[in-house]
């Protein structure tokens, strides 16, 4: 762990859009150095490291030098390559989903975290907005979670299927709200485009009894982010774009979430969680666990019957 007392110095893998959201959170957090951005385009690693007074890096060896931390947002299939380099160092990493391409690579950062004594964070967001609901805190367990999670066309993300693109982030949700074991997984995919499926529909079911319906797609008309958890006692139905939801249960939820700083700025939460477990010792956030389990959901989803095979 580094002393509270240093400045962390961090540096942020991947110079796309994301990279630019992560390199702003750095660059203003008064606990933190952005030192650098590194990615394989000289060009496009100055321009985003020189709006924030950092250094562009084309040579990874030289960046993971200059860091004790390191963000990665560059495209999923390189995910696991920069953390495990960077964990082999001894460097802290919060990777952003999904935490690998496959279970195995999942497994290996794991191991790595521990060998070194280094925090290992994943970027599923969306739980900050659910601590500010106050839903972790609940007690109860949910009977059936059902799940939508829509986007419009886009040329983002196109490298992996909808499922690690979209669907990821409410896998690790239900699985973290269920309180149990995945027992079994059931799915079906359509064939994409570009060989990766734009839209998918899976079954869990859980060792506690919760099941979870899950529909993700990044070819709908409109963003369209929902949820509904029922219990015994009544059905929080949520909104994720609008940031609202409608409670018949008696759980004493935070109404006013969207005006919490942990769902107004969830990545914001994510960057300041992850710094508070390297300087403080803070419990990690989102551990390496959690991102093999929805990882490893998403993949025998992404094996099952495909439309039109």
């Amino acid at each position: 762990m580094v002393s509270n007392s240093r400045i962390l110095r961090t540096g942020v893998v991947g110079a796309g859009v994301f990279g630019g959201f992560h390199a702003s959170k750095y660059a203003a957090h008064k606990r933190v150095d952005l030192v650098g951005v590194y990615e394989p385009d000289l060009e496009r690693a100055r321009a985003l490291a020189d709006r924030h007074g950092a250094r562009g890096f084309d040579n990874f060896a030289d960046f993971l030098g200059q860091v004790d931390a390191i963000m990665v947002a560059s495209p999923a299939v390189h995910h696991f390559e920069a953390a495990a380099t960077a964990l082999a160092m001894g460097k802290h990493v919060l990777v952003e989903k999904p935490i690998a391409s496959t279970v195995e690579e999942a497994r290996e950062l794991i191991a790595l975290a521990s060998k070194h004594g280094v925090v290992l964070q994943v970027g599923h967001q969306e739980r900050f907005v659910f601590n500010a609901m106050g839903l972790f805190a609940v007690d109860a367990r949910p009977l059936k979670i059902t799940a939508s999670r829509m986007g419009p066309p886009s040329e983002r993300c196109l490298d992996v299927s909808v499922t690690l693109d979209l669907m990821v982030h409410d896998l690790d949700l239900v699985i973290a709200l269920s309180g149990g074991a995945v027992k079994s997984v059931s799915g079906e995919v359509d064939k994409g485009r570009l060989g990766h499926p734009d839209i998918a529909r899976a079954k869990l079911v859980f060792d506690t009894g919760c099941e979870a319906e899950l529909t993700a797609s990044r070819v709908h008309h409109e963003r369209d982010r929902k949820m509904r958890v029922e219990y015994e006692t009544g059905v929080l139905d949520i909104d994720f774009v609008a940031k609202t939801f409608v409670n018949t249960t008696p759980y004493a939820l935070n109404a006013d979430f969207a005006d919490d700083p942990l769902a107004k700025d969830s990545l914001g939460a994510n960057v300041n969680a992850f710094i508070a477990s390297v300087l403080d010792g803070a419990p990690v956030a989102v551990p390496g666990i959690a991102g093999l389990r929805a990882l490893d959901a998403a993949r025998a989803i992404d094996g099952a019957r495909t439309y039109g095979s």
